[in-house]
């Protein structure tokens, strides 16, 4: 058989020693890994049920502690401005509404009229609440519907987010509900976060009901094995209840979104899922070649282990990402996900294998397979990848161009994304805070606290605050001008803009009204304000949070594989798998198809963070399946230096796992995109989406076509780089050592892929 040449550019191939460079620096620090974690596997399974116990109590009750904003950047003028209307005129900002209906009687009727100056003073009696205004005693038109029939009270709650959120939990069950001649609903910012905040804690609950079953029955039909299907569940728990105490201990000491337990238990379950997948196949496989159980642990950590750690890495820097922005809401995911992350990598590198040793040929006990294997003949495991994988390399120019024109007609919808900012319609239709907004927006003139607000700071004459106000009375777009109000050097002003409080006519006045000259210093605040200044924190640091990914991403990969091209292609066929999530996001929630089925109300436009969100996300996990086929593929092309080859083996070996572990943590996300709250639904939903065409196209059809294209330069780096990865990579030691009577492959032997069972 004839010796196969050396890559382009000296890259890995059989006249190489396996493990040698980096390579034999991780597997000494594998070896030492491994004594620590086999040691003694009852002491480490011990510690870590205590462990759990504890992060049990120490995470109870983080709900409570979360908030359910988080969209504003804090250090906006947006932002500054709204704090000091708080403090210098509390009742210009009104949080709180009781919508007051009066049915058939008018909301003029004498009985009406003081039944609802009662409810007011009631109101303004509570510790906490700052009257803002009614229509009984300011007769504004824009507090009265149309029909006469229903009219508002409104008032500020004063505090933080937690401090608004208990004020309105001791007042609302006195002021819901029938009152005489009249009855009241709640609802205005405050009630909005409240009923989001509920609405998410039983909609996890649910979503944890739905996953955890099906989850494991998919687990029994990919492993077979009863037991080895308990093991990613157990793994996957503790990670979850592991980040439950870190948030708990974060809120302590910053915000953190209530959104972000959902990625709590999506990741927790999905990445400890996966990586324990990809140990356990490693560790029966090792068995079934002839290792006893502490072997087959070495092995395992040396090789699936490597990869998780690699894979665990690349989650963790696409989520950490999120740390450049400012605003709360997307920091608590980087929270929650560089965490759940560390803690699902860190269960299965050191829980699984102390359970693997000991439960050693047991892992395969209660093999379910055997209720169907006795009444047909299994197919060849990995039979069908690898005639599948062979097929496009035969065809991979038509297969490339097929694929990649595909994935980018389905994102063509957006282009026409629309950025808004989140309000009730977040909520269920029947929701009471949502019935009242909605009742709000089609019958009366215009919302409380709606419009914008110019914040006023410096003295200033009554001449040069007239002048001011007629400056602004007469810019397009406004409605109408008020103020101003005045308190010592402070004073705003109220405008009303045509449209919605946050449509486009708002956000085009707010650069209008900001560029208006003044003789004292202005602030501009209002829904649409921050929307603009929220957008422009996320242009401003999105730069850097992408350039972190995919330079972190690229230094990662290339300490893998030690090649110059596969990171480019892993970043680029990364960011294309993306393309289906986002066009979808447009098509059906932004333009609304679906609605009726999913269940959720369209706004017309999508939340401004949550395309960074989900980007971070999605190509994190895009990643981690890539790096379990990338480190697989370099396995075998160290072994043999046949790329071809190695493209199929590597497909044949991790296809179908890929494929299950996709579709098991699509189902964990779909479980999350059950939720009422649209946000949660698109966030579910559109990952699930970007998680099985990775998995299904991008890593079946287009990574084979592409490295079929790229052929051996694939594995080519410049001689420098080679020496840094000689000398700094990290690579999974090679082939294992043999077990005891088993031959060691000869070098520079052709490779021979054998499919191996997904299990």
């Amino acid at each position: 058989m004839s010796e196969v040449k050396n890559p382009p550019g000296g890259g890995r191939g059989p006249g190489r020693t396996p493990g040698s460079g980096g390579g034999a620096a991780g597997g000494a620090s594998a070896g030492r890994w491994t004594r620590i974690v086999t040691a003694r596997p009852r002491l480490a399974l011990l510690a870590a049920l205590v462990v759990t116990v504890l992060a049990v109590f120490a995470g109870g009750g983080v709900a409570d502690r979360m908030g359910s904003g988080g969209w504003e950047a804090p250090a906006a003028e947006s932002t500054y401005a709204t704090k000091a209307l708080e403090r210098e005129f509390p009742a210009s900002q009104p949080n709180l509404l009781l919508l007051v209906d009066a049915g058939a009687a008018g909301v003029d009727a004498p009985a009406v009229a003081a039944e609802a100056g009662r409810l007011t003073a009631e109101l303004a009696a509570e510790p906490g609440v700052v009257p803002s205004g009614t229509y009984w005693t300011t007769r504004s038109p824009a507090l009265r519907s149309a029909d006469g029939r229903q009219a508002l009270i409104a008032a500020r709650v004063q505090g933080d987010e937690k401090e608004t959120i208990r004020t309105l939990d001791r007042i609302a069950p006195r002021f819901r509900g029938a009152h005489g001649p009249v009855t009241v609903s709640l609802g205005g910012p405050v009630a909005v976060q409240r009923e989001v905040t509920t609405t998410i804690q039983d909609d996890l609950l649910t979503a944890e009901m739905i996953a955890l079953p099906v989850t494991l029955v998919l687990l029994v039909l990919v492993f077979g094995s009863a037991v080895a299907a308990v093991l990613p569940l157990g793994i996957g728990i503790v990670a979850i209840l592991g980040t439950n105490a870190v948030l708990r201990g974060l809120t302590e000491i910053t915000d953190v979104s209530v959104f972000a337990q959902n990625l709590t238990t999506a990741l927790g379950l999905g990445l400890a899922i996966d990586y324990s997948l990809f140990i356990v196949r490693r560790f029966r496989e090792e068995l079934a070649a002839g290792r006893s159980p502490a072997e087959a642990v070495g092995t395992t950590l040396r090789t699936a282990g490597r990869t998780v750690l690699f894979s665990a890495l690349t989650v963790a820097v696409s989520l950490s990402a999120m740390l450049f922005f400012p605003m709360y809401f997307l920091r608590s995911f980087a929270y929650a996900g560089v965490a759940v992350v560390l803690l699902a990598a860190g269960a299965a590198l050191t829980l699984l294998p102390a359970a693997l040793v000991l439960l050693g040929d047991r892992v395969n006990a209660w093999d379910l397979r055997r209720l169907w294997s006795r009444r047909r003949p299994a197919a060849e495991p990995g039979r069908g990848w690898l005639r599948a994988t062979t097929l496009v390399m035969r065809r991979a120019p038509l297969f490339a161009l097929t694929v990649t024109a595909g994935l980018l007609l389905l994102g063509l919808p957006f282009l026409g994304v629309k950025f808004g900012t989140v309000d009730d319609r977040q909520l269920p239709a029947g929701a009471e805070s949502h019935v009242v907004q909605q009742q709000i927006r089609d019958g009366f003139p215009a919302s409380p606290g709606g419009g914008l607000t110019v914040l006023a700071e410096g003295p200033a004459t009554p001449a040069q605050y007239a002048s001011y106000r007629g400056r602004l009375a007469a810019l397009p777009g406004v409605v109408r001008a008020e103020g101003p109000v005045r308190s010592g050097e402070y004073a705003y002003y109220s405008l009303l803009a045509r449209g919605e409080s946050a449509g486009p006519e708002a956000k085009a006045l707010v650069g209008k009204v900001r560029a208006v000259p003044a003789p004292f210093e202005t602030k501009v605040s209002g829904q649409a304000a921050k929307l603009v200044d929220a957008q422009h924190a996320i242009a401003r640091e999105l730069p850097k949070a992408g350039a972190l990914i995919a330079l972190a991403t690229l230094l990662l990969v290339f300490l893998l594989t030690g090649s110059l091209l596969i990171p480019l292609q892993a970043v680029l066929l990364n960011a294309l798998s993306l393309t289906a999530m986002f066009g979808a996001l447009v098509w059906v929630f932004q333009e609304g198809h679906l609605s009726g089925l999913l269940g959720f109300t369209s706004t017309g436009d999508i939340e401004t963070t949550l395309p960074v969100l989900m980007f971070c996300i999605a190509f994190g996990l895009s990643m981690d399946y890539g790096v379990f086929l990338i480190s697989r593929i370099k396995e075998e092309y160290d072994r043999t230096g046949d790329h071809e080859g190695a493209v199929r083996a590597g497909l044949a070996k991790t296809g179908g796992l890929i494929t299950a572990a996709a579709v098991i943590l699509a189902v964990v996300m779909v479980a999350i995109g059950t939720s009422r709250v649209t946000n949660t639904k698109m966030l579910g939903l559109g990952i699930a989406l970007a998680v099985l065409m990775d998995a299904m196209v991008v890593r079946s059809l287009l990574v084979p076509a592409v490295m079929k294209l790229t052929g051996r330069a694939s594995w080519w780096a410049p001689r420098p780089l080679r020496a840094l990865h000689d000398r700094f990579g990290l690579s999974e030691g090679g082939e294992p050592a043999p077990a005891a009577g088993r031959a060691a492959p000869v070098a520079g032997a052709e490779a021979v892929p054998v499919p191996e069972r997904v299990g």
